[in-house]
């Protein structure tokens, strides 16, 4: 198992309240309210459970339903906790979203972690019939996102409607753990990794830490060799020591 913390990350944000001259491809011309965080979820790679956090959750939504402060603040600890997050398109939405909201309430960045996006993961070695995580998880056989009522349960949960809370959440969480089955597929064909052995002084499979590896021949360049490995475990191929090759 890794010693590294690796938190897999899903957000649910507010569309924008704007005003157009248009219902067609609209340019906003005034803002009403700016998007904001409306609930989030968690968990620890292999590690049981889901925690799920509404905006619904905190005292300050009977007065502001709009105010995502104290639920930002509680996602900037598990970010600040966390040596690796992963996320489904994480790098461009959830956490550049989640950094937003950090700036707008002036936390400040959490200390530094690494990133794993299963979109790019996706990208890189796959050519699924779309990169969505619900296609992916369906293509895989590993799970699908919760079916909802599209726009609808979102205007609800704005206006406070508690049953569509507990739909949101259960939303929100089910992406957390379908995240988690994709990425355990996508992991072996991970091309550029964090080093997940290097959090513990270890040696092992780069992106499983499993130490549960066999040596399979060689790569074999013009100056240099190297023991080629398989993780038996997670199915990852990756570079072991250079060995010297003779002049």
């Amino acid at each position: 198992m890794p010693d590294a913390k690796i938190l897999l990350v899903d957000i649910e944000t507010a569309p924008i309240n704007g005003l157009t001259w248009t219902m067609f491809e609209a340019n906003v011309i005034h803002v009403i309210q700016p998007t904001y965080m409306m609930s989030f979820s968690v968990k620890w790679l292999d590690k049981k459970g889901v925690k799920t956090f509404g905006l619904c959750d905190y005292p300050a939504f009977k007065k502001d339903k709009t105010n995502d402060g104290p639920l930002v603040a509680d996602l900037w600890k598990y970010f600040d906790a966390a040596d690796v997050i992963i996320g489904h398109n994480g790098d461009s939405f959830d956490i550049k979203k989640t950094n937003a909201r950090l700036a707008v309430h002036q936390l400040g960045p959490p200390s530094p972690y690494k990133t794993i996006d299963t979109l790019k993961l996706a990208r890189a070695s796959f050519k699924f019939d779309s990169n969505k995580l619900d296609n992916i998880g369906r293509y895989l056989g590993v799970g699908r996102k919760l079916p909802h009522t599209g726009k609808d349960l979102w205007l609800s949960c704005m206006a406070g409607d508690p049953k569509a809370w507990r739909t949101m959440k259960r939303y929100n969480a089910q992406d957390v753990r379908l995240l988690e089955a994709v990425y355990l597929k996508l992991r072996p064909w991970s091309k550029n990794p964090p080093h997940l052995p290097s959090y513990s002084d270890a040696t092992g499979c780069p992106v499983c830490s499993s130490t549960n590896v066999q040596h399979r021949g060689f790569n074999v360049a013009k100056q240099r060799k190297t023991q080629r490995l398989q993780c038996q475990d997670c199915g990852h191929w990756h570079s072991g020591d250079i060995v010297k090759v003779a002049k």
